[in-house]
This record gives structure tokens, sequence and C-alpha cells, in this order.
């Protein structure tokens, strides 16, 4: 067998299925748009099909998909250097998705600790989708022989199931085809955690609007609730080992540090000593002064909600002139009957 030497190409997504938060823009967003001036081909995705895994109100998947577009584009990612598109617009994604789940076994899936967390107690009544997602996730990489994926910590199991697939995929046919596809994660803040419980992460669905920042938060917002943020009494350490046992310390020095392009270490070389009444405003005047100009572009965007479409349906065909070449060849390596 002939080893496949993969063209390097970068694939991540998010879903559609909520307000954007700080958490996105910082373990996502804002190295999406770092990535895209890497030389190596991007391709960003609202994975809405991964949305309906859960019940969606239509109008307000609808208004998602556009506000997250948005949130890509005001973040400074550009349509014209990126593939920006949203999935349900290239069936290959399902297409293959169907394929992976003749390739995954149930054990696998079994494993997946993210469909433990969803369903909960309630697991016999989650749907279909939710536990089989995984294999989903692994097609939108994979129908790009995508190379790298910028994810957050809390996907790297998601990953590795895709790595398997592909690994099983090329096992089972005696080829090299799929790429063992490698995780980006890096940065000081790649899980932002709540503002109310730094021990959980941040969240769009957390019934407290006060746990999270959100992109489209005006200055005022944001002031007030790094203002109100939970933290504990002791002044900032001057050493990142001083923040071992303080998370919610350490989640809002990592904010800082992920904010200002700083190591944690050289954020506490600068702030150690200080009490949090100090830096508190310090964090909230940088939060503003990130945050505020990508609230107010996305919401100009918003009002044209037609060119956000019209760049997204651009995106869709960029991706499919990717994804239908390799599904063809995926159908050809199985054995479907194919019209020539």
């Amino acid at each position: 067998m002939t080893e496949v030497v993969h063209t390097p190409r970068v694939f991540s997504g998010i879903q559609p299925s909520g307000n954007l938060t700080l958490g996105n823009y910082l373990g996502a967003i804002k190295r999406f748009v770092e990535m895209q001036d890497s030389g190596i081909e991007t391709l960003y995705c609202m994975v809405d099909l991964h949305a309906i895994t859960v019940w969606q109100n239509p109008e307000d998947l609808r208004r998602a998909t556009r506000e997250v577009a948005a949130g890509f584009i005001a973040s400074g990612l550009d349509p014209a250097k990126s593939i920006l598109f949203n999935q349900s617009q290239v069936p290959e994604h399902a297409q293959l998705g169907w394929i992976f789940n003749c390739v995954a076994r149930m054990g696998w899936l079994n494993r997946m600790t993210q469909f433990k967390d969803k369903a909960g107690k309630n697991r016999e009544n989650a749907s279909v989708g939710l536990f089989a997602y995984p294999n989903l996730m692994a097609a939108d990489i994979l129908i790009y022989h995508a190379t790298h994926v910028p994810v957050g910590e809390d996907q790297k199991q998601h990953l590795e199931l895709t790595r398997d697939i592909a690994t099983k995929f090329n096992n089972d046919f005696g080829v090299d085809f799929f790429p063992i596809t490698e995780p980006v994660i890096e940065g000081a803040a790649t899980r932002v955690m709540s503002l109310r419980d730094g021990a959980k992460k941040m969240s769009k669905s957390d019934p407290s609007d006060m746990s999270r920042i959100n992109m489209t938060d005006d200055a005022d917002a944001i002031a007030k609730k790094i203002r109100k943020a939970k933290t504990d009494p002791d002044a900032l350490p001057s050493e990142a080992g001083g923040l071992a046992e303080r998370p919610e310390a350490k989640n809002l020095v990592n904010i800082y540090a992920a904010l200002s392009e700083q190591s944690v270490d050289a954020v506490l070389a600068d702030v150690g000593g200080k009490a949090f009444s100090e830096f508190k405003p310090m964090l909230a005047d940088l939060a503003v002064a990130k945050l505020s100009p990508i609230a107010a572009e996305m919401a100009r965007l918003m009002e044209d909600t037609a060119e956000i479409d019209r760049i997204l349906g651009d995106g869709a065909k960029r991706a499919q002139a990717i994804a239908a070449p390799i599904l063809d060849q995926t159908y050809d390596i199985v054995g479907m009957v194919r019209s020539r």
C-alpha cells in the first residue's frame, strides 16, 4: 500500500444553538482567524445538523446560524481567505456520516462522555442523532481530508473517535485514504470557565446570564459581569503555580492572558500581589476594548441577512467542490456502483 501524503487542511465548526460566548471566541473563533493566515487552507462551518440532535425552534436556528456567521466575520475571519459555510448546504457531510455509522462500533459511541452528560438519566428518550453525532463530526472533518482541527479540551474525545474511524476504514479496505487528523489545542484560555463557578465550563445553556460574557453584550454588561465574577479573598500570585487550587482566579487570569495575547506567567509578573478590586477593572477594560467592536459589527451584519446568506452559499459551493470528489472516491472504495 502506497503511503499518501495529504495536503495540509484545517477544518472546524461551531454549533448554532444559542448566543456565542467569550468561551467560543477565545477557545475557537480567535484561533480560527489566526489560522487563516498560516498558508494552510481553512474551512469553518456552522454545524446546524448537529444542532438539531436536540429540539430547536426553526426560526431560532436560522437566526443563530446567521449570528454565528456574523460572529466569525466580525471577529476578523475573511470569507475570501477561508471557506465559511453551514453544514446542511453540503450534503456530502451526511452521506459520509452514514458510511461512518457503518464503520464505527457501538462500544466506541457508548464511551462518549458528552452523550452521557447531555442525555442524562433519560437516555432512552434521547434522539438517535444525539448518540451517533460523533460519527457525523468525523465525517465533517474527513470529507475534506482535514489534517488539523482546532478544538477545545472537551472535544478531544470526539477527535480521537475520528482518528479511530479513519484508521478502521483504511485498515478494512486496505487503503491509506483518510488522514489521521491532528488536534490543535493551544492558548491560555482554550477552555473558558463560568464566571460564577470556576469548575464549570462557560456555557450558553447556563440558566444564569451572569455566568458568561456573550459576544453580543455591550460595554456596560461586560464590565458588570466581570465586576461581579466570583473570586476568592486572596491577592493574585506572582507565578502560575499559585493558581492551582484557585479555579475562579485562574479563569480570570487565563481570560486576561488570552485577550492580551500574553502568557499567564507574563500576566502574573505584572499583576502579582494585586487584589481583585484592582485586577477586575483592568480585565473589564481589556474585554470591552476587544469585544465591543465585535459586538457592534455583528449587529451591523445582522441587519443584512441576505448578505450573510450569500456568503454562506458561496462558501458551500467552494466546500462542496472539495467534498464531492472525496465522497466519490469513498463510494468507489466501499464498492458502491456509480454512474460515469
